[in-house]
């Protein structure tokens, strides 16, 4: 009863304190709901205020001089990006993998059939479980002292087993359809992103001065077209981290997911720290060739080779201006040393231009394979591989089994082949003879008359 009096006490008393204005640095509810006040009691013994205590703290988001309270944004002058917005991007993330479920099967497919889109034929591996049971629990390419307990165990010769391992690996390959179709869903992604963004950022003074990206920072209100801009990149690069053990593992697949992972960082905290501006620039130099990629791989799986290679050397020419002329000469040029005209650098400066050099050493890499399909364009005549992405990594010695595979293939087929010309050949050799014994027989018949 006493408890009961003494918190009816306590929760008036509460009512007739009057209400203390936080402290500056401390930015409240009503302003940024997802920052909480570091001298707030309910908050202060929680996990939670601690994590928003460390998390929030304005020399990490903003730069040295500014408060949260100096970026507070009436109604009428525009929405401030607030990092709550990105909560979205996950139910929207797996909202992209549906979709594209059903845009593989209802459109891709079809259109790889009609484009001729054709699947190597791979030969199976014999039924052995022993070996189809050491292939998914212990390793898929077994070294030689594996290989000598299995010829114990099964009574193969080791040609057999390299060889079954070979063919079992082959079958895990993905299909010329499968590849097709991944690369047409990208392909529809990055147009559909790339036309809206320079839609949304031609008539903006930043997309032409990029001076413009930091005028009034970081008080600068987000427009909603680039509001949403900012939340299907993010949504669809979650997609793609999320997909990445079903899609197709290529030659780059490391360092496909360092990119996936940088550029969710690189969005997700130029958002928070109202980069969006140049985050945006960023975003459209990056959509402006990878369609082309995209596109350049559907026409390549469907053996269109003279368009593979005209859209492969328009996206080697794109890549390699915009990858390693306009990127660092004006996007990291502005956020490396014009930016420092208009603040003082601070931590999310740092954090911010690191992620950009680490899609920059990305830039250069991708930049060496292209040339070298570049090289091989000149000098061969034609593209015969994708040396940027186009090649399964799982296994060091991939490309040599797809040659003994298809040697063994042509063997297999040039055998057939030398058999039907032998059966022929017999075929013919019998008829022949048959029709010399009726030939003799006739003459005999022919002859016996006048010798009797």
């Amino acid at each position: 009863m006493l408890s009961d009096i003494n918190t009816t006490e306590m929760m008036m008393t509460a009512h007739l304190l009057p209400e203390v204005a936080p402290p500056a640095g401390c930015v409240t509810r009503s302003s940024l709901p997802i920052y909480r006040c570091a001298s707030h009691h309910n908050s202060a013994d929680s996990m939670e205020g601690v994590l928003d205590e460390w998390l929030w703290q304005q020399e990490y988001w903003l730069p040295p001089g500014i408060s949260w309270q100096d970026i507070e944004m009436k109604e009428n002058e525009g929405h401030y990006p607030l990092p709550r917005d990105l909560l979205y991007t996950l139910p929207l993330a797996l909202g992209f993998i549906a979709l594209r479920y059903v845009f593989e099967r209802l459109i891709a497919l079809p259109l790889s059939r009609h484009l001729g889109v054709k699947d190597r034929f791979r030969i199976r591996a014999p039924s052995v479980p022993k070996l189809e049971t050491f292939y998914k629990q212990n390793n898929r390419q077994p070294s030689q002292s594996e290989v000598v307990s299995l010829v114990k165990q099964c009574g193969l010769s080791q040609r057999k087993i390299h060889t079954w391992f070979r063919h079992r690996r082959n079958q895990d390959r993905p299909s010329n359809t499968k590849k097709f179709c991944e690369a047409s869903w990208r392909f529809v992604f990055y147009l559909i992103a790339f036309t809206a963004g320079l839609a949304s950022l031609i008539h903006t003074p930043w997309f032409w001065d990029h001076r413009e990206c930091w005028k009034g920072y970081p008080k600068q209100p987000v427009t909603e077209a680039h509001y949403w801009y900012y939340i299907m990149e993010l949504g669809f690069y979650w997609s793609l981290l999320l997909c990445v053990s079903v899609d197709v593992k290529r030659k780059d697949f490391k360092e496909q997911i360092i990119h996936h992972i940088a550029a969710i960082f690189l969005i997700g905290f130029s958002y928070c720290a109202n980069y969006v501006r140049v985050g945006t620039l960023v975003m459209l130099v990056h959509d402006s060739s990878d369609f082309l990629l995209e596109s350049a791989k559907m026409f390549n799986y469907s053996g269109w080779r003279k368009t593979c290679d005209t859209l492969f050397v328009i996206f080697s020419l794109v890549f390699l201006v915009t990858r390693l002329v306009v990127f660092p000469g004006r996007v990291v040029h502005t956020t490396l040393v014009v930016s420092l005209d208009y603040f003082q650098p601070f931590f999310g400066y740092y954090f911010f231009n690191a992620l950009l050099l680490v899609l920059q050493a990305l830039h250069i890499f991708w930049a060496y394979l292209i040339m070298r399909m570049v090289y091989k364009f000149v000098f061969l005549g034609k593209v015969e591989r994708d040396e940027r992405s186009d090649e399964e990594s799982e296994v060091g010695d991939d490309d040599d089994e797809e040659e003994e595979d298809e040697s063994e293939e042509e063997e297999e087929c040039s055998w057939e082949q030398r058999k039907g010309s032998i059966n022929s050949k017999l075929a013919s050799l019998a008829n022949n003879c048959v029709l010399n014994n009726l030939t003799n027989q006739r003459n005999m018949n022919s002859r016996l008359p006048k010798a009797r």
